[in-house]
């Protein structure tokens, strides 16, 4: 990209300029936020199994004494030997993030199909701590949209980020939140898929920042760039 070279006044004016517009996103992006948290709620009236390191778990259990949980729906289906390279580029950004979300009253977890010690070896294997369970028969990937049966891919018969026939594949990303009452009821409040999770990956924020930006345009398909980082790192 062929860029003007100007001198440092004409290039601050440019950037005061652009400064409102950036702020102008802001205060839009604060009202969204806003209407995100008055969605309604539904629910969880499923009895949804997983399997963790240590165990049986439900639903509940994965508040781990929080009152709101964030799931990341991360690729790794039963059959796959690792887990999703673009996936782990979203993991690696969440990571860190568990010990700062708990002061917020925010449990983290990641879910997938695959058992729970291919998850584990996997886990170890990227230098990961954020908690991760194993959703035994899949049902709850399939009700959060983002497993989908074989006949219904081939028979178009799948909704994927809330639009018919948009699977990509028997396995897909996404982020749902929910909520508990002190009942212990569980509520599902949100769910978000494709570049609906942007939001959660700060090395996309940070390349949106930069001279060249996201540098993608000439790629196969967006994302083709990401690697998993080297074992151990």
């Amino acid at each position: 990209m062929s860029r003007e070279t100007v001198d440092r006044e004409t290039w601050t004016a440019a950037r005061t300029e652009l400064l409102k517009e950036e702020k102008a996103l802001t205060r839009a992006a604060d009202q969204l936020a806003a209407a995100r948290r008055a969605l309604p709620r539904v629910r969880v009236e499923a009895d949804y199994r997983f399997d963790g390191p240590d165990g049986p778990l439900r639903l509940f259990d994965l508040f781990a004494g929080s009152t709101q949980l964030a799931v990341y729906h991360f690729m790794f289906a039963p059959d796959w030997t690792e887990g999703c390279p673009i996936c782990s580029f979203w993991a690696d950004n969440l990571d860190r993030l568990v010990p700062h979300l708990a002061a917020r009253d925010v449990a983290l977890v990641l879910v997938s199909n695959a058992p729970v010690s291919k998850l584990e070896a996997y886990r170890r294997q990227m230098g990961w701590a954020i908690p991760w369970v194993s959703a035994v028969d899949g049902a709850f990937s399939r009700d959060m949209g983002v497993t989908f049966p074989a006949d219904e891919i081939a028979a178009g018969d799948v909704s994927y980020n809330y639009q018919q026939g948009g699977a990509p594949g028997a396995e897909a990303p996404g982020f749902s939140a929910f909520e508990r009452d002190a009942d212990g009821s569980v509520y599902h409040c949100y769910s978000a898929y494709a570049r609906g999770l942007e939001p959660l990956n700060a090395a996309y924020g940070l390349l949106d920042l930069m001279p060249h930006g996201r540098d993608e345009a000439d790629l196969p398909f967006p994302m083709a760039w990401v690697r998993r980082h080297p074992r151990g790192a």
